[in-house]
């Protein structure tokens, strides 16, 4: 008995497991801030720190933390499947005029009257359709930016809206990699992990709908320059098919995930009526398989952003293709269009699966030792309740998001801390993965040296604590999310066959004996 005590691995100190993970958190931050590189090695030395304490130290069985890394990797494979199937969908949508015909009907509802709501829904639509807040902010958000200077509307604020938009569609995407992330990290499904948003998302996107509108009347006498805004739609309609019909591949998404089917034959519904619609338009089977493999590139719009500097080609470009605008504001339309659909393809997604294998790496190498268990324990120490529980994720990732400087370690992070907790009061995971979502990807934006607000920023023209008091969206969720919590809505707790079972604060009493905390 003395020598299978002695074989123990010790318990590291509370101290011991924040000063591993505070030199993992510095190096990150120089990655991001002084480095400007990727964070992958920076996560992949990071478990290899963790692993050489926690074996030659702690005394842990290098078998032991192979095989922890190696199931916690497991885990994330359907959200790196989801991923594979996201980015042929996007390149397919692109090619079909799925997206294109979703942008140029949001911009046709532009009016000053509206002018900031239209912005709100504009983002919403775009970075809804195309699972990136970055790519709405760096196209539809600056040409939406130059109107609102015309029209007199403070740049900060119209930034914010932006980003409020940006933000939303970003969150309950489908192709969103943190979409993606949250549920692979928490255990649940893609669709459930977006039904579960909506209970937060929903009420919080509805107040600022409401606040847009208050504030919106003060610029509502403006006069609007459509000069751009026809450009960018005429280019889309040259390029791609606009039409109502080709809407029936995203509905068709949305009803099988509200028929509760599963994630990825629903996605791929959505791949198959995209290609039926491009073969119907001519596109090549080769094009197609190329397309939905390396993503969309704009051919039209390329050309003519292409020939930009050349006024004798760029006339002559846009008078073979019947376009009378005036020949600088097409131009710079090209531009736009260029930036926001040359994406897409299997290929795209290959440096986010690679993020998630390495955060996997680090944080599962951390649980193996023994370092996460023992910063949970001091943080769940005066947790008493769900509120509390939701709380701590919260606080949790707003601390990744500040101290590692990356939205999708501030999923990842949290999410390995916090899932055996989640699992020990029988909450469902997808309550997890909603807190994860409800600050770890909102409030990266709003913070400076994160990677989300330094790219916004340098995108829009806007210093981060400009725009941060009318990115509304972004901090009153997290608000919302608690204090729905404490009031005991919208919280479910796992069913006897794993399925969510809407409760109270309470575990309902058909579950069987409630869980103290």
């Amino acid at each position: 008995m003395s020598n299978e005590k002695a074989r123990e691995p010790k318990t590291p100190s509370l101290a011991l497991s924040v000063l591993v993970f505070l030199i993992v958190a510095v190096l990150i931050g120089m990655a991001v801030l002084k480095w400007e590189t990727d964070i992958h090695l920076i996560l992949i030395f990071g478990a290899l720190l963790a692993g050489c304490v926690g074996v030659f130290y702690l005394g842990n069985p290098y078998s032991k933390v192979e095989k922890g890394v190696i199931e916690g990797i497991m885990v994330g494979m359907q959200a790196c499947l989801i991923l594979y199937t996201v980015g042929p969908l996007v390149g397919s949508w692109i090619c079909s005029g799925v997206v294109p015909s979703m942008i140029y009907y949001g911009l046709s509802i532009l009016s000053p009257s509206i002018f900031l709501l239209a912005t709100l829904i504009i983002c919403s639509i775009v970075s809804l359709s195309t699972g990136t807040s970055w790519g709405t902010a760096g196209t539809v958000g600056i040409a939406i930016l130059g109107i609102a200077t015309g029209l007199g509307i403070p740049a900060p604020l119209t930034a914010g809206i932006i980003i409020c938009g940006g933000y939303f569609g970003d969150k309950m995407s489908p192709l969103s990699d943190t979409t993606n992330l949250a549920p692979a990290v928490a255990g649940t499904d893609l669709f459930q992990h977006i039904r579960a948003m909506c209970w937060t998302s929903g009420p919080t996107y509805c107040i600022v709908i409401v606040i847009t509108l208050v504030l919106g009347f003060r610029y509502a006498g403006g006069e609007l320059d459509y000069s751009k805004i026809e450009a960018i739609k005429t280019l889309l309609a040259a390029e791609f098919w606009i039409s109502p019909i080709t809407l029936i591949a995203p509905l068709a998404v949305i009803v099988l995930s509200a028929m509760r089917k599963p994630a990825i034959p629903a996605l791929w519904v959505g791949v198959f009526i995209a290609v039926i619609f491009a073969l119907f338009q001519g596109v090549s089977i080769g094009d197609l398989l190329g397309i939905m493999q390396d993503g969309y590139s704009p051919a039209l719009s390329a050309e003519i952003a292409d020939a930009a500097e050349d006024a004798g080609a760029l006339a002559k470009l846009l008078g073979d293709n019947n376009i009378t605008l005036e020949a600088g504001v097409v131009a710079e339309a090209a531009k736009d269009i260029v930036s926001l659909m040359e994406r897409g393809g299997l290929q795209s997604m290959n440096w986010t699966i690679s993020l998630i294998l390495c955060a996997f790496s680090f944080g599962c190498t951390m649980e193996s030792c023994g370092f996460l268990k023992v910063m949970l324990n001091a943080i769940m120490k005066p947790v008493k309740s769900v509120t509390g529980l939701v709380v701590a994720v919260i606080a949790s990732c707003l601390i990744c998001d500040i101290f590692l400087g990356d939205q999708y370690l501030s999923i990842a992070m949290p999410g390995t801390m916090f899932k055996s907790e989640f699992d020990r009061v029988g909450l469902h995971p997808r309550m997890l993965s909603r807190s994860l979502e409800d600050c770890g990807t909102l409030v990266s934006v709003l913070i400076p040296w994160n990677t989300c607000g330094a790219y916004h920023t340098g995108v829009l023209g806007v210093p981060t604590l400009q725009y941060l008091p009318f990115a509304f969206f972004n901090y009153l969720n997290p608000i919302i999310a608690i204090l729905m919590t404490s009031f005991g809505i919208g919280i479910f707790w796992r069913g006897r066959d794993g399925e969510p079972v809407r409760g109270g604060k309470k575990r309902p009493a058909e579950l069987g004996e409630e869980i103290p905390f």
